[in-house]
């Protein structure tokens, strides 16, 4: 279940609105096939595995981080019927899907067809596919925000600048987080002062590129995808993960309308002092209301600089602090 966790997560950013779903098939101790989700979503994860294994399928185990798929596409057949076609005998799923076309219905189409199923409720799958489970449960992408700042919190200069705050591997970083995204959004100002091209720069990865998203009340711009307020985030029904990159006014309307689930800062080991703050005003008058709200998941240094990782706490029942 790990390889196919890894290899889900491999293709985080390529496959909405499908889910990044991993497979491994196991016959006599070892691999005999593995896929992930091919990039559009098709073909899935386990029909890759299984043309991979071939007859070697026959009397084996698939693991595969989501339930298998039940619902008929024009796009070929379901994955709950090629399963039990192939010759696999056991079947162990990471987690249910909540698509309510599939819900429960692949893990019963194998069960029909004679097969043993294992389902686990497996934390790496969950956060693998993260974007998509939000999506289907919450009505928008997982969002992730990305703020580089200084030691005292500064994301420019009084006048601005602010090229380049962070150095060379946190800036390597940024671009695999790129690359796991489905879209990336930016707000007009950081548009208009940057001119950025919000795309993969990394050796291998250059067609990763996402999406491109303006947050503006104003024209649309040709190749931008344009959003009024972070509420229309609830119409992105294509988009599993949603990286927010700036500028602050931004950082701030996401925050506001509480609409992030993630928080990506890059600190830098220097001090700005008079500046332009990460963010403004997003709704707190009491500081006992700011606690409990976000927990640290994660650091780590990037050459020079520091990476703090921050979750959005969610109660037992799934809802938000």
């Amino acid at each position: 279940m790990a390889e196919a966790v890894r290899l889900g997560g491999s293709v985080r950013g390529r496959t909405a609105p499908n889910p990044n779903v991993g497979c491994v098939i196991v016959s006599g101790g070892r691999i005999v096939g593995q896929g992930a989700t091919a990039p559009g979503g098709r073909p899935h994860a386990e029909a890759v595995a299984l043309e991979a294994a071939g007859e070697a399928a026959r009397g084996a185990t698939l693991y595969a981080t989501l339930e298998p798929c039940a619902h008929p596409s024009d796009r070929g057949p379901t994955c709950a019927e090629l399963i039990p076609e192939a010759g696999v005998t056991r079947v162990v799923i990471g987690l249910r899907d909540p698509d309510p076309r599939t819900a429960g219905e692949g893990i019963a189409m194998l069960r029909d067809a004679g097969i043993a199923i294992d389902v686990l409720d497996e934390p790496a799958a969950r956060a693998s596919m993260s974007g998509y489970l939000m999506r289907l449960t919450d009505g928008r992408p997982r969002i992730t925000l990305k703020l580089a700042l200084s030691i005292d919190g500064k994301i420019a200069l009084p006048s601005g600048e602010s090229r380049w705050i962070t150095g060379e591997d946190a800036r390597a970083h940024v671009h695999l987080e790129r690359a796991h995204s489905d879209m990336i959004l930016v707000g007009r100002g950081t548009y208009l002062a940057d001119s950025p091209k919000l795309d993969v720069r990394l050796p291998g990865l250059e067609d990763w590129s996402p999406r491109r998203a303006l947050l503006t009340r104003g024209e649309a711009v040709e190749g931008w995808e344009k959003l009024s307020s972070p509420q229309d985030v609830y119409r992105l029904h294509d988009v599993n993960d949603l990286l927010v990159e700036g500028g602050s006014a931004t950082a701030t309307a996401f925050l506001a309308a509480d609409l992030v689930d993630r928080i990506l800062i890059y600190r830098a080991p220097i001090l700005v002092g008079e500046g332009r703050n990460s963010i403004g005003y997003i709704g707190l008058d009491l500081i006992a209301d700011a606690h409990g709200r976000w927990r640290a998941s994660d650091a780590a240094h990037l050459g020079i600089d520091r990476l703090e990782v921050y979750e959005r706490v969610r109660s037992e029942s799934g809802d938000e602090a």
